[in-house]
């Protein structure tokens, strides 16, 4: 079984990583830019704290890499640094699992090939319990070779794996799903919002959504927690800002207006901006919910 490393080791990348070991595979090296997280999970797995991502590459034969933009891909993959995934990339498998812009995995899988290595992206659309359960929806994209070359490794993280595609497919999906999960999570804020200003009870109304068409996914994630003001991060409101922003760049790009996407990205802008960023996405309703916000 191939070594397998990882560069971005914070919440979902670590536990994709015990995951994985879980299953047997040998997990040789990890690092992140954050060098406690990285030393942490080397206790952890009985791994090599790598200091660099083309220290990850050298000693291994798969790397995933769990970043958090476009910057931070492009800084991993740059060209001529020594630093770089790519100072070790001949034969290399490399499985991209950021959400960034479509664009940046297409120029990923290019810089690869030219240095003889694959690339694949394998974007998620689950959170932190998932990653540790094995249980994420993985929508892949690239070569279909590259995809069933990584097969095994990635149905060992998943419950649902699907192959969308040529590269960036499966990051344009990626950002759809998070638009529209925004759009939800902001619209159910509102409604509990309006809710506790008119009195009622938020449980009962809770659960009165979940029984009518104001059901959801994120009504049984967020409902109780934006009830609660229970915020602890799954998935960061900064995040979210940012996902929001690519799916608009796409429709910008087709000539379409999304005023409910759009209005959305405002909001979660308006929590970054209030320095809130780090916090769940649920705590769009600290916005919405009479006397929490300023």
């Amino acid at each position: 079984m191939a070594h397998v490393g990882f560069v971005g080791v914070g919440r979902m990348g670590a536990n994709m990583a015990r995951r994985l070991q879980d299953k047997g595979y040998r997990i040789t090296a990890v690092h992140d830019r954050n060098m406690q997280a990285t030393e942490e999970l080397r206790r952890d797995l009985g791994c090599e704290a790598a200091g660099s991502p083309a220290r990850v590459a050298e000693l291994c034969e798969v790397v995933v890499t769990v970043v958090s933009d476009d910057a931070a891909m492009h800084d991993i993959y740059r060209e001529g640094a020594s630093t770089s995934l790519l100072a070790h990339a001949k034969g290399r498998l490399f499985i991209n699992c950021a959400t960034v812009t479509p664009d940046v995995h297409i120029d990923i899988e290019r810089v690869v090939e030219r240095h003889e290595g694959a690339s694949l992206e394998a974007c998620m659309a689950s959170s932190i319990t998932q990653a540790r359960q094995g249980t994420l929806y993985l929508m892949c994209a690239g070569k279909q070779l590259v995809f069933e070359r990584a097969r095994p490794l990635l149905e060992a993280m998943s419950a649902h794996l699907r192959y969308i595609g040529r590269a960036g497919e499966a990051a344009k999906v990626k950002a759809l799903v998070n638009m529209v999960m925004n759009c939800n999570t902001a619209a159910l804020a509102e409604g509990l919002g309006l809710g506790a200003a008119l009195g009622m009870d938020l449980t009962m109304l809770r659960e009165v959504f979940g029984q009518t068409g104001a059901a959801s996914r994120v009504l049984e994630t967020d409902g109780e927690d934006m009830q609660a003001r229970a915020h602890d991060c799954y998935f960061s409101a900064a995040h979210a800002t940012k996902d929001s922003g690519i799916a608009l760049a796409l429709a910008a790009s087709v000539g379409l207006g999304l005023p409910l996407a759009e209005a959305t990205h405002r909001q979660y802008e308006r929590l970054v901006a209030a320095g809130r960023g780090d916090l769940d996405k649920s705590a769009i309703a600290e916005l919405t919910f009479k006397g929490r916000h300023q």
